[in-house]
């Protein structure tokens, strides 16, 4: 088993991300649905500043996942298990970066929309939500394809991590299995926010165990034939 400053660095990687995406999670005073919806404005505007900077931790658990399965990939993207490694590190990549920016969008329109909707009647809230319906749609989108992308990711690199066994057995198959689901809840299920909702406390204890598994065993590639 590899163990060096490049699993150091990959696995407290994985764990920021996990602790930063969780932390984001339950310690924000208002956590927004699928859909931006007029009480959520008042919802926010109880507690501003400290739902914007735990927003802004959330979003950068996003961007530290993506630094640590590139870091990942640049440790087990190699012949011949870069064919998989690289290609579902890619579309996590994809995935993850689509979610950073749909989150980005609830957080930039959350805290814009409590001073556009302060103090005006219902009739004026109606016409201000009319009004950003076709963006709230159009990021929704963005939510449920990077799901999508970055299933698709996980099980490609959940394959390789079981083919060459490049880290416990058990978590690649958790890598694989966890991608399936993701994408045949957002597939198969019309309304899916509520189905898909364990699935990005299921995605936090990836990461967490990811990195904690890197930290304590680190990670082999075996020699095989190219």
């Amino acid at each position: 088993m590899t163990k060096n400053f490049e699993t150091k660095f990959t696995g407290w990687t994985f764990i920021a991300a996990a602790i930063m995406l969780w932390g984001g999670w339950f310690l924000s005073p208002h956590n927004v649905g699928e859909y931006l919806v007029a009480s959520d404005f008042p919802a926010i505007g109880e507690n501003l500043w400290t739902w914007i900077w735990i927003f802004r931790v959330h979003i950068f658990g996003w961007v530290a996942m993506i630094v640590a399965v590139i870091a990942l990939a640049s440790m087990m993207g190699k012949p011949p298990y870069r064919i998989l490694i690289n290609p579902g590190v890619g579309m996590v990549v994809v995935g993850t970066f689509t979610l950073a920016l749909a989150s980005a969008f609830y957080y930039n329109y959350g805290a814009w929309g409590v001073g556009m909707t302060d103090g005006k009647s219902p009739e004026e809230i109606q016409q201000f939500m009319d009004n950003i319906l076709f963006t709230n749609q159009y990021v929704t989108c963005f939510m449920r394809f990077g799901r999508i992308f970055s299933g698709v990711g996980l099980v490609i690199l959940g394959a390789g991590m079981v083919k060459w066994k490049l880290m416990s057995t058990w978590i690649g198959w958790y890598t694989i299995l966890f991608g399936l689901a993701a994408m045949a809840i957002i597939l198969s299920i019309p309304e899916y926010y509520e189905h898909y909702k364990p699935m990005f406390h299921g995605k936090a204890i990836w990461l967490l165990v990811m990195g904690v598994t890197l930290l304590r065993n680190g990670f082999s590639l075996p020699k095989v034939e190219a």
